[in-house]
């Protein structure tokens, strides 16, 4: 335990931590391709680290008032949610619903489409879409009293791009993609990684959620390996983003 806790572990994680969020952490020296890539092992820790500061914050505001309007919490904890993030994955969703709009099954229209920094109305529409149906969906679970299982969403949704990673073609030649499929920790190690957070995901969540999350990653890969024979920056935080909306309506049920 004393070992997987050392300097350079310590060090991937601020590395995944950094990436994923906008948590301040004190990472000094360059930071390599290598670590970047060894760094995916520890996004599903990053994931339940954001998933128990909103559990914390909800506890922390329950503890005051009982009564606490679960609506608006719900618009709190979803606010948090896009600020720790910094949008991340949101531009990723964005980029790809306007490329999948406009690409017209063309895959290298819809590979130029989302290099293009500007949001058109699709993607407006898409990411309001996504975010109602989240905030419903957590207003739905503070109701009924399931706040713990605010922390094993975002473990989950980060551990999908670990799946996608390990199954999926990069089919961009230059970029982050790049490092971790060149750099990634060997398989038995993501395997364990993954088994994990299922299992976490098992206790804190529920079957039909995980099954649900489980049919949509299947979906996502199929239609990314038809339009452009793989995945993207863009499609993974797309992916990241529609496996989190179908993991908390999955576990309103």
């Amino acid at each position: 335990m004393k070992s997987f806790f050392d300097t350079k572990n310590l060090r991937l994680f601020y590395i995944a931590l950094s990436f994923l969020t906008r948590i301040p952490v004190p990472i000094t020296g360059d930071v390599t391709q290598r670590q970047i890539g060894q760094s995916i092992i520890f996004y599903p820790l990053v994931g339940a680290l954001m998933g128990l500061i909103f559990f914390l914050l909800t506890e922390f505001i329950l503890y005051f008032s009982t009564d606490f309007s679960s609506e608006v919490l719900a618009a709190i904890l979803l606010t948090l949610w896009v600020l720790i993030t910094g949008g991340l994955h949101l531009d990723g969703l964005a980029d790809s619903a306007d490329a999948w709009i406009g690409g017209l099954n063309d895959r290298d229209r819809t590979l130029e489409i989302m290099k293009d920094p500007y949001c058109g109305p699709i993607a407006v529409a898409v990411i309001v879409l996504l975010l109602l149906l989240k905030w419903v969906a957590l207003s739905q679970l503070l109701k009924m009293d399931h706040s713990a299982f605010l922390i094993v969403v975002p473990m989950l949704s980060r551990s999908l791009i670990i799946v996608l990673f390990m199954t999926t073609v990069y089919v961009r030649d230059s970029g982050l993609g790049t490092a971790f499929l060149e750099h990634m920790p060997k398989e038995n190690i993501l395997w364990t990684v993954l088994l994990l957070s299922a299992v976490s995901y098992l206790i804190f969540g529920s079957l039909l959620s995980m099954l649900l999350v489980a049919l949509s990653v299947v979906a996502l890969r199929i239609m990314m390996i038809k339009r452009i024979g793989g995945m993207t920056g863009d499609t993974l935080g797309a992916s990241v983003e529609i496996v989190e909306a179908v993991a908390l309506l999955g576990l309103v049920f």
